[in-house]
């Protein structure tokens, strides 16, 4: 029998329809997947909601099978109504098929109300499963003339500051108000400026994006777009404010990104700023740093065919304890290069060591060297453990003598 890959993703050849299967029962899940693949779909797995919206972030599927319960011990449902809705209110038209029990109908009931296209009870029969998931993902493939967003705005977190922005999204995403997107850079203002054009009746067409600062792409202003992402226009002067000003088309929604609403002059923020959305720092979101790690970490593991990582106790209380420069964005990159410098499946602290950055008196060049982030890296696993070869190693994940080999190729 053919088995998941490492990522959760089939082997199958690419045809037929994209299915996410969310649910935390091995056997299910290896006895749907055989299933969807002589059915010539492709399926991914998530073991639970996290992993699930993990995914959901990173691509869209045709239809989304969903299990109710996740906790031991729990039927009542709740864990997978929470999820549908969450599922639900990013993307109004994703095709959610809930699995249950037969004792289950009331929370299938329940879930249809909520917005699911249909539900299975299990034991299953295949060609009836088979069938209702090609029903499910009709009504999207019907709406092919006017498509929902090729690339997916899921804000991943659940921290209360997170929600406040999801809450403001999903409330000012569907009116035609112009809206200038704040916060710190590298804490998702753009990821948030998408999703607000996801949410609105005008997601089929794309957004133009117009970096203000470069000259070239003024001339997008010329082109009637249903709505136009503008990044700093609070770095232009008055006059080249009011020519915006007089350049925007009529009938186009703004999107805005500034550092610095209070400096758009206030004709101009009449037209693209009616409201303004503040995208938290990183440590406002509590919890949330390590949600987004595990999430950059599966991202990262795939793309560069490598196994997913967990993190030591000492990596979370890193990741949770900040600060991150660049923010979300700072974090992520620091995930991706622990899963290209360490070996093994754990990650721990001093892989999330700052890269080292040259000083320009020393060399007015960046530098990009894997070689001295690397050095840099073992030398911290040193420092922390006292110079304890074989705790630096276990830390980095390497056996002793793959770190003398490292150690003795840096000059350490």
């Amino acid at each position: 029998m053919d088995s998941l890959s490492g990522n959760g993703q089939s082997q199958v050849a690419s045809s037929g329809l994209s299915v996410l299967l969310i649910d935390d029962n091995a056997s299910v899940a290896e006895s749907i997947a055989l299933a969807l693949r002589l059915g010539r779909h492709r399926i991914d797995c998530a073991g639970g909601p996290e992993e699930a919206l993990s995914r959901l972030a990173a691509q869209r599927y045709d239809v989304i099978l969903l299990d109710m319960n996740y906790a031991a011990n729990r039927t009542d449902g709740a864990e997978g109504l929470a999820l549908l809705a969450r599922i639900l209110s990013d993307d109004p038209g994703a095709a959610v098929v809930v699995i249950t029990a037969h004792s289950g109908v009331r929370i299938a009931v329940e879930a249809m109300r909520a917005g699911a296209r249909d539900f299975i009870m299990k034991p299953w029969r295949n060609a009836d499963l088979l069938a209702r998931i090609a029903a499910a993902a009709a009504p999207r493939a019907v709406a092919a003339a006017t498509p929902a967003p090729l690339e997916p705005a899921r804000l991943l977190g659940d921290s209360a500051a997170i929600e406040r922005l999801r809450a403001l999204i999903r409330r000012i995403g569907p009116t035609e108000a112009g809206v200038v997107v704040t916060g710190p850079a590298g804490s998702g203002r753009g990821l948030t400026a998408a999703a607000l054009h996801a949410a609105s009746p005008h997601a089929a067409a794309a957004m133009a994006v117009i970096d203000l600062r470069d000259d070239a792409a003024w001339g997008l202003l010329d082109t009637p777009m249903p709505t136009l992402l503008l990044r700093h226009p609070d770095r232009l002067g008055e006059v080249a404010q009011a020519r915006l000003l007089a350049r925007i088309p009529p009938a186009t929604r703004c999107i805005a990104i500034a550092d610095d609403a209070g400096a758009i002059l206030p004709a101009l923020a009449r037209r693209i700023a009616t409201v303004e959305i503040t995208v938290p720092p990183l440590a406002a979101r509590e919890g949330d740093a390590l949600l987004l790690a595990r999430h950059f970490a599966r991202v990262a593991a795939a793309r560069h065919a490598r196994p997913v990582p967990r993190f030591t106790p000492a990596a979370e209380a890193r990741i949770l304890s900040g600060p991150w420069p660049d923010e979300v964005r700072g974090l992520g990159a620091a995930i991706e290069r622990a899963i290209l410098l360490g070996e093994g499946e754990l990650i721990d602290a001093p892989l999330l060591a700052p890269a080292p950055v040259a000083a320009v008196a020393e060399s007015p060049i960046a530098r990009f060297d894997l070689d001295e982030n690397e050095r840099a890296v073992i030398e911290a696993a040193l420092r922390e453990h006292h110079h304890n070869v074989s705790h630096a190693a276990a830390a980095l994940g390497l056996s002793r003598g793959a770190l003398y080999r490292r150690m003795a190729r840096h000059g350490l």
